[in-house]
């Protein structure tokens, strides 16, 4: 097994993701985090879509939690941090840190499951096998 180094994305804050005092709403992280795992995976050498068309499988997430533990605001510059934390057969843990500077704001837990095309939890594709 190969290790996955940490990928970072860097995204600013737009008036879309805040509510009407400029600070960002709490489901604008979530949109922040799925951009940084997408990334991650496509660091990985897996593109979504042709997993999809090829054998009719996709990721979808099945448990998140997130701790919000300081505001962003309207043009911040945030780093979406993610790792890998844990790989089971069919699914990974995700490890996500949401900092301004170098000041952490959130932190988020994401386990993703893959599925087949009817639904049912199938095996990673081969890029997964790598330790966290």
């Amino acid at each position: 097994m190969n290790s996955a180094a940490p990928e970072t994305l860097t995204v600013r804050v737009y008036y879309e993701d805040t509510d009407a005092g400029g600070i960002v709403y709490h489901a604008a992280y979530l949109r922040f985090a799925e951009r940084g795992r997408t990334e991650f995976v496509r660091k990985l050498g897996i593109d979504q879509q042709q997993l999809r068309i090829e054998t009719g499988s996709g990721f979808v997430v099945t448990s998140l939690t997130i701790d919000y533990l300081k505001p962003a605001f309207l043009d911040d510059t945030l780093t979406i941090t993610t790792e890998i934390d844990r790989i089971r057969p069919a699914s990974v843990n995700f490890k996500q840190t949401v900092a301004r500077e170098s000041q952490i704001i959130a932190h988020l837990k994401v386990r993703v499951a893959c599925l087949d095309g009817d639904g049912r939890l199938t095996r990673l594709p081969r890029a997964f096998a790598i330790s966290p």
